[in-house]
């Protein structure tokens, strides 16, 4: 559990912001077909085999109501909390962020589509207010 903290902490502080910025959500909504087997969002989304994603952003990891891996409630309890900058390093590679994660979904490759499914997502994320640089 340290050692995840630990990790999360780096990953956090090393960067990913400029994958977040400049997406289109338009194009987000198309990429996240590759999600919506497993995650829901929008209006009366629920839980599938993913969490149901609206105000993901700002939202401590593996906090909703939600049967989460160890290892995500791990992240959240040290400190991982969803923004631009920490989903921009997930979603590429969701086991090698947090590690021991039940997300089977090897990753998004492509950083535009990545860019894209975070504004996407942001769309449904209306209280999210980034933190002060």
């Amino acid at each position: 559990m340290v050692r995840t903290a630990i990790a999360i902490a780096v990953l956090m502080l090393s960067g990913g912001g400029a994958l977040a910025q400049g997406g289109d959500a338009a194009l987000g909504e198309t990429v996240f077909k590759k999600c919506m087997a497993c995650h829901a969002i929008g209006e009366g989304a629920k839980n599938k085999v993913g969490p149901e994603l609206n105000g993901v952003l700002g939202r401590t990891a593996g906090s909703t109501d939600f049967n989460y891996s160890q290892a995500m409630k791990d992240a959240g309890a040290g400190g991982l909390v969803w923004t631009p900058e920490t989903l921009a390093q997930f979603l590429p590679k969701p086991k090698d962020f947090v590690k021991g994660t039940k997300m089977s979904f090897m990753g998004l490759a492509q950083p535009e589509d990545v860019a894209n499914v975070i504004a996407y997502l942001a769309t449904f994320s209306p209280d999210f207010q980034p933190p002060a640089q």
